[in-house]
Parts: structure tokens; sequence; C-alpha cells
């Protein structure tokens, strides 16, 4: 009798989606047939809260915990505005502000800066709204969504290179809440900093105020994710305010925003790069596509919570370019302005505010910069390389010990030397990960969105002897379509970062680098059609 039911639940199920949703995206009745919430997303009888046979299946399964379980309805709150407010929070950021500044340096002029920012940033919300979807229909994280294409244990190797590049990106904005300490330390005690004289390159006061930043970010992690909510309110109008002071300074020290707009680009006729500029343009803009690249993965891990497909596209959409180029204008003017008031560029903000000749206001800017840090520091770098570390062994790494592997490697990256100038910060570790990360994204959406329709089978991803686990839980059509993608770039990062001498190497492969997210994606995307149209179940 319960069977019967069940079936008729199921029939009842399939007749609804097969009246209301377009052809082609009707998930099929698997072996746990499909409910229905009010905005027409499926979701997985696993995940309603009257369904706790299905639910105790899956907190057995060894590839499952509390934190990759899939979202019940009950906790899908996330509407547009979530997602709008999530990416203005995430998008006022420092290194935002540096991308920016980085740009200036390089030689473009405010507009180039800004229209290379936003169609960076365009280009990577197609890839960032494609993989948000299977977050949102199945309630999943991006370490489980992995599993479909990679296989129940493959799904590691994107899994731990996306957590990897969180970790660096951890120390990057960890190291600049230190200097940001450092500095308040200095002015409050009238030092002159001394040089670094060890083998680290930098001094021991800096440091001692990164460890401690790092300490300040570790206590929260422990007190667990409820925190950042709060973290991201408190942020959001701080590190506004932050840009706006800098902003000001800048037209009032400058004279004026005309003479900061008006400078010009170095790679116009007469300058210093004069003709060079699609020469730096298109690695530039990879650059830029790579900032989020990231996220553009690991969506999902937000997505999950979203009350329906409308509402992450309309949010995300509304929330990531526009706020990426607005505050990349703040640091394009603030960046421009040094140059005219110091003869020379500085692109980090913790540099230009020491030039605050009012101690309190010098101080109360830097404590501003330290919280708004920390609050992107846990929402953009904790949150999901947690749940990646997690992936590896659920039963062993809850949320918390991922976060605090997370922190230790962030320390053994030394994200002082990826600051060390625009170059290294942009070029190589922009675009270095970016070309890791492009065949990644590749597969994913040639599986989900081509070979698979839209259609999961949800119980399966975390059974290790289900569809997904190909041959011992590896999918060999993955790794091999991701190592092809990545190929075509490896000779010029090597080149990038002195590991090989230029004139050892092709011209033309050195170039293939400065398209390394592209060449990829596009890559990895056909080659992972091809093999799996040969070889289905490897």
């Amino acid at each position: 009798m319960i069977g019967s039911v069940k079936a008729m639940a199921c029939y009842r199920s399939f007749i609804q989606v097969d009246s209301r949703w377009p052809v082609g995206l009707n998930p099929a009745p698997d072996k746990d047939c499909l409910d229905f919430d009010r905005n027409m997303n499926p979701v997985s009888s696993g995940l309603a809260m009257n369904a706790p046979d299905v639910e105790a299946d899956l907190a057995q399964s060894r590839l499952s915990n509390a934190d990759l379980a899939p979202v019940p309805l009950s906790r899908r709150k996330w509407g547009m505005w979530s997602f709008a407010a999530l990416w203005i929070s995430m998008s006022a950021c420092i290194p935002t502000y540096m991308l920016a500044a980085g740009l200036i340096s390089g030689g473009m002029n405010w507009w180039e800066a800004i229209l290379t920012i936003f169609l960076a940033n365009v280009v990577v919300l197609i890839p960032m709204i494609l993989n948000a979807h299977a977050g949102t229909r199945y309630g999943i994280p991006f370490p489980v969504y992995c599993r479909a294409s990679f296989g129940t244990t493959g799904a590691n190797v994107p899994a731990v290179l996306r957590a990897l590049v969180a970790c660096g990106w951890f120390g990057i904005q960890t190291w600049i809440g230190g200097e940001a300490i450092y500095k308040i330390c200095v002015t409050i005690a009238h030092a002159q900093p001394a040089p670094a004289t060890n083998w680290l390159g930098i001094t021991g006061g800096q440091f001692g105020c990164f460890l401690l930043f790092w300490a300040i970010n570790v206590s929260v992690i422990c007190r667990g994710i409820e925190t950042i909510r709060w973290l991201l309110n408190l942020k959001a109008p701080l590190l506004i305010a932050l840009g706006l002071l800098l902003l000001w300074w800048a037209g009032e020290k400058a004279g004026g925003f005309g003479p900061i707009l008006s400078q010009p680009s170095q790679f116009e006729p007469g300058q210093p790069q004069a003709g060079k500029f699609w020469v730096y343009f298109f690695p530039a803009l990879t650059g830029m596509v790579g900032f989020w690249s990231t996220l553009s993965l690991n969506i999902p891990d937000f997505s999950r919570y979203a009350k329906s497909q409308r509402d992450q596209i309309v949010g995300q959409t509304l929330g990531l370019p526009l706020t990426m180029a607005l505050y990349a204008f703040i640091g394009v003017a603030v960046t421009s302005a040094t140059t005219i008031i110091y003869g020379q560029p500085i692109w980090d903000p913790v540099d230009v505010l020491t030039h605050f000749t009012n101690p309190v206001v010098l101080v109360v800017a830097m404590l501003a910069l330290c919280v708004a840090t920390l609050a992107t520091n846990i929402a953009a770098n904790v949150v999901s390389p947690a749940n990646d570390f997690s992936h590896v062994s659920p039963r062993l790494i809850s949320f918390r010990t991922g976060g605090l592997i997370t922190g230790i490697v962030g320390i053994l990256m030394m994200p002082w030397k990826l600051l060390a100038n625009p170059h290294s910060y942009i070029f190589d570790w922009l675009g270095g990960y970016g070309a890791l990360l492009g065949p990644i994204g590749g597969i994913l959406i040639a599986d989900y969105f081509v070979r698979r329709r839209c259609r999961l089978n949800v119980s399966a991803l975390y059974d290790a002897d289900g569809e997904y686990r190909y041959r011992n839980g590896i999918s060999y059509v993955a790794i091999a379509s991701f190592l092809l993608g990545a190929l075509p770039s490896l000779p010029g990062f090597l080149v990038q970062v002195k590991r090989l001498d230029p004139t050892q190497v092709p011209a033309a492969l050195v170039n293939l680098f400065s398209y390394s997210w592209f060449i990829g994606f596009a890559v990895a995307f056909v080659v992972y059609l091809a093999l799996r149209k040969i070889a289905p179940k490897l």
C-alpha cells in the first residue's frame, strides 16, 4: 500500500511537471520522485521535511554530512534582493579597488579600466548564473554538484583546486587587514617602520599584525556561519563610507576631478606604451574574469538557499557587474589622484590612507577597513573552501575544521608576495588560477546543461555505488578534459612566472596564456562532450 501511494505521488508530480515546465527541462521521475515548491522548482523528496525516511538514508551515507546535505524547502529563503545584497557587499571590497588601481598602474586611463572590469564581470556572470541553477533546483552545494561530472570521488579534484584558490584569497584579505592594524600601531606609536631583513620579506611587526588579524578571522569561523550575515550587514556601509572618504580626499588634494579624469592613457600616441593597448587589454580582461571565476564555480553554495531561479538570476545580474564597476571607479579615481599628488600611482589603499595627516581619521578609517575586510573574507573565502575540504572526508571534516584548514594554508601561501605589485596580482595570480578554473567551468556546464538537460538523481549523488561512480568513483573523461583544457595555457604561465625562458617556447604558445580562462573553458567544454559520447560510463 505504501509503495502504491508513493508511486501515485511520483506520477502526480510528473504530470504536474509535464504541464508546467518548458519542453526539454522536465526532470525525469527517478527512484526518488520529485516534489515542487510554489515557484515550480523541483526538489528531491529527500529534501522535503515530510520525507524523513529518505533524509535518514542520506544521513547514513559516508558521502554526506550536515553541511553537504541538500537544503530543505524550509530553509530556502533567499530572494532577489538577498542575492543583489550579497554581490553588492562582496564586490565592495579592497581587492576590487586594487583591480582598477592595478590597471591604472599598468597604463590604462580611467574609462579603459572601468570598461575592462565591467566587461569581465558581464562575461563571468554567464557561468555564474548557469552553475547556480543546479544549486537552486536541487539544494546541493558545489562539491556535490561536481559529482555528476567528475564522479563521487573525482569531485575532490575541482573541490580541492577551488579550495586552494580560496586559501590564497583568504591570505590576501587577511594580509590587507593585518597591514591596516600595523599602520594603526605605527601611527599611534609615532614609529618609523623599519625595512624587512628576514627571508619572509616583511618585518616582524607586519607578520605579528597579520597573525593577529588571522586569529580574529579564525575566531569568527569557530563561532559558525550565522555570524557572517551580521558582519556583511555591518560591512557594506562601512566600506562604502570609506570609499567615499577616499574619493573626497582625492578630489580635494588633486584640485577636483577634472585633473584626475583627464589623466592620459599610457597607450595613446606619444605616450610610453603607445600602440600596446590590445597586448595589455586581453591578459587584463582574462585576469578580471579570473577575479570571480572562483565564485562562478561554487555559486551553488549560495544559490541552494534561493527561493526560485528568477531570484538568483535577477539578483546576481543586478548585484555584480554594476557594483564592481562603481566601486572600481573609486580605485581608479584615487589612484589617478595619487599620480597627480605624489608623481606616481599608489595602488594599495592602505598606503593611501597613511597619507592622512589627522591620526583620528586615519585610525577610524583603518578600523573600518579591518571590519569590512573581515566580513568579505569570511563570506567569500571561508564558506566555500570549508565545504570543499569537508567533501574530502565528510565524516571527519566539519565546516569549522574546513575553515581552520583554509586559514592555515592561507598563511603558508605567503599572500604578501601575491600582492607584491600589480603585475603579479593581475597576471600571475588571477591569470594563473583562471587557467585551472576555466576548464572546470566548461565541464560542469557541458555536463549539466547539454548532456543531462538539468536532470540530476539527487540520491545517487550521495551513493558511493550509484550511477555517478564511473570507475572507482572517478570520471576519467572529466579528468582528461580538465587536463587538456588547462594544457594550452601551461607554457605561457611558466614563462609568466619566470620558470621557462621565453626564447625556448614558441611565441604562439606563450600568447595563449593571455586568454587562459576562455581557452580552458572552450577546450574542456568541447572535449568533455566528445569523450562522454564515446565513453559514457568512463
